[in-house]
C-alpha cells in the first residue's frame, strides 16, 4: 500500500489590498510505502510537550506551535522513508478565470501533483493507493467533486484505482505531520525563511510552480 497524504499553506484570496492576504499559495503531498511511521513522529511530538500545552494543542497545527515543536516534527520527519512533492502558485500570476474558481483551481493543481508521482513512477504501480486529503471545505458537494475529480483522472489517465479519503487532521495523525510540512515550504515563499525548510529538503523530490 502507498499512502498519500495532502495539505495545503496560504490562502487562495486574490485581495491583495487585505492585509492577510498570502502572495503564495502551497498545496504539498508527503507519500510513503507505510503511515505508521508518519503517525509515530506525530504521537513523540505531542507527547514530547509541556504539560500545559498538551490539552490545548491536542492536534498539532504548524503555524501555532514553538520553534522548538516545529524543529522536532521537521527532524523526525527527515529520519523517515517518506518523500515531499509540492507545487506552489504565485497568485498574482493565476489567470483572471482561475482566480473565480477557486475550488477547479484547487482540485487541478491536487492532480497534477498526483498525476507528476504516477508519471515519474515515484510510487510502484502494482500497489494500492490511499489517498487522503486534510479537509478543508464544509460543502458536501465540493469534498464529493473533489475526491470524484482525482479518482476519476487516476483511472482514465493512468488505469489506476485511487482509494480517495478526506479527513480531518484529528481523524488522520499524518495529516499534522504534511501540515508541517507544507508550511515550511510556504514559510520560505512568503518570508525568505529557511530554517524549517532546510530540515527536510533532503526529502523534497519536486517543487516547482504552476504559473512561472
Amino acid at each position: 500500500m502507498v499512502y498519500i497524504f495532502l495539505d495545503e499553506s496560504g490562502d487562495l484570496g486574490f485581495d491583495f489590498n487585505k492585509p492577510k492576504t498570502t502572495k503564495f499559495f502551497v498545496i504539498t503531498i508527503l507519500f510513503a510505502s507505510s503511515k505508521r511511521p508518519i503517525e509515530k513522529c506525530v504521537r513523540l511530538v505531542h507527547r514530547g510537550l509541556r504539560r500545559k500545552y498538551k490539552k490545548i494543542h491536542s492536534v498539532l497545527h504548524a503555524v501555532e506551535e514553538e520553534p522548538a515543536t516545529r524543529q522536532r516534527m521537521l527532524n523526525k520527519l527527515s529520519e523517515k522513508d517518506c518523500a515531499i512533492m509540492a507545487i506552489y502558485l504565485n497568485k498574482r500570476r493565476v489567470y483572471t478565470k482561475l482566480q473565480n474558481e477557486k475550488a477547479v483551481l484547487y482540485n487541478y493543481v491536487a492532480n497534477i501533483l498526483l498525476d507528476r508521482i504516477i508519471t515519474k513512477r515515484l510510487i510502484p504501480k502494482a500497489e494500492p493507493v490511499c489517498l487522503i486529503a486534510s479537509k478543508r471545505e464544509t460543502n458536501k458537494f465540493l469534498n464529493e467533486n473533489f475526491r470524484n475529480y482525482l479518482k476519476e483522472e487516476a483511472k482514465n489517465t493512468h488505469k489506476l484505482d485511487v482509494h480517495m479519503e478526506i479527513k480531518m487532521p484529528a481523524e488522520e495523525k499524518a495529516l499534522q505531520a504534511v501540515d508541517f510540512v507544507s508550511w515550511a515550504i510556504f514559510r520560505r515563499l512568503e518570508y525568505g525563511d529557511n530554517r524549517y525548510y532546510n530540515l527536510i529538503k533532503n526529502k523534497i523530490v519536486e517543487e516547482n510552480p504552476l504559473f512561472p
